[in-house]
């Protein structure tokens, strides 16, 4: 979330746009000069690498090699958000929520775009941050998108192959009230589980079309019923299940409680038991970024772009190693069996193989 990082960190890195213009900027109407921008800036340089590997306990070796590099796969982006790895395509997808625009790396042509508008649909809009933020796969392999701009979770009618700006809305409302603007989004057992921080609107908590007075935790079943699971984060954002799939982890991305959360669920999705993960608040007193996207592998591992970088934990919240990068980090995603983890850093797409 670009202006979180503005707001929270006084932080705006190189090649970011004039945010005057993106707030009444038309976004529907003009996609050709987005396309023809990005196009420019947004050229492969896999060539390049960025940050190191910070060890911290000896089981990181089993997970990143001693010689492990983090290379730059794209670059010029407004801020890179929610990748996806999609096996069938061989593609990366990831947001540039500002921009309103789905991006695809592949190995063969790099960058291109893929999807816009991706989060906004009407015709214009004041919102900084209006495109889609956390891209996900549903059980049969249909796109989801986390749209802050329409503020809902929607599924893209239009096969992988062939992406169009086709929604069909999963759900935009809680007990009658719209969203916020859902953010980041997991899949499990037929239900979406997905966070509702207020940075798609445009003047955020302040914001007169704000109807929920919270920010929540929420999770929507096959039948389309939206539950709470928590309304006590100030910045609920990045969220993945631990293999036991009874442990939700849910990061906060609050400048002044920067911590990841555990949430023991029962069958109903009730919490059963919460608790403070770890508790990085110190660290974004310092370090550029804050808790945001996470993912966890087949071993429990859980990989939480935070202040810093991206921190690697084990399932007990014990930090084996971080990947330090310069710029602040927004979310990561696995590939190939879990050897490979993409990661969006601000303005950068990142590529680092594991064992």
């Amino acid at each position: 979330m670009k202006e979180r990082c503005i707001n929270a960190l006084g932080y705006i890195g190189k090649n970011y746009c004039d945010t005057s213009i993106l707030n009444v900027m038309n976004f529907h109407r003009i996609p050709f000069l987005l396309i023809a921008c990005a196009a420019i800036a947004c050229t492969p340089s896999s060539e390049k690498s960025i940050g190191y590997i910070e060890r911290l306990d000896p089981r990181i070796d089993s997970i990143i090699s001693k010689d492990a590099t983090v290379e730059i796969l794209g670059e010029g982006f407004e801020w890179s958000e929610g990748p996806v790895w999609i096996e069938s395509e061989n593609m990366l997808l990831f947001s540039d929520v500002p921009k309103n625009t789905i991006y695809k790396w592949t190995e063969k042509k790099g960058i291109e775009v893929y999807l816009t508008p991706s989060g906004f649909t009407g015709d214009s809009t004041t919102s900084a941050e209006p495109g889609s933020n956390g891209l996900l796969l549903d059980d049969e392999g249909n796109l989801v998108l986390c749209q802050h701009g329409d503020r809902r979770l929607a599924i893209m009618n239009t096969t992988l192959d062939q992406p169009s700006a086709d929604f069909t809305t999963i759900s935009d409302r809680y007990n009658g009230k719209r969203f916020n603007s859902p953010n980041d989004a997991v899949f499990y057992n037929y239900s979406f589980y997905f966070t509702d921080p207020p940075y798609g609107l445009s003047k955020q908590m302040e914001d007169s079309a704000k109807e929920i007075p919270f920010q929540g935790v929420y999770v929507v079943n096959a039948d389309g019923k939206v539950s709470l699971i928590t309304d006590s984060l100030t910045r609920p954002n990045g969220l993945a299940f631990l293999p036991n799939k009874k442990t939700l982890i849910v990061a906060n991305s609050d400048h002044g409680k920067a911590r990841w959360y555990a949430f023991d669920l029962d069958e109903k999705d009730s919490v059963t038991q919460a608790r403070i993960l770890y508790d990085a608040t110190e660290n974004a007193k310092t370090e550029k970024g804050l808790p945001d996207g996470l993912k966890v592998d087949k071993q429990g591992n859980i990989f939480a772009t935070g202040p810093g970088g991206v921190w690697i934990f084990n399932s007990e919240g014990k930090v084996l190693g971080k990947i330090k990068i310069t710029e602040a980090t927004s979310n990561c995603a696995l590939a190939d069996d879990d050897k490979t983890l993409y990661i969006t850093a601000d303005m950068y797409i990142l590529r680092i193989k594991l064992r």
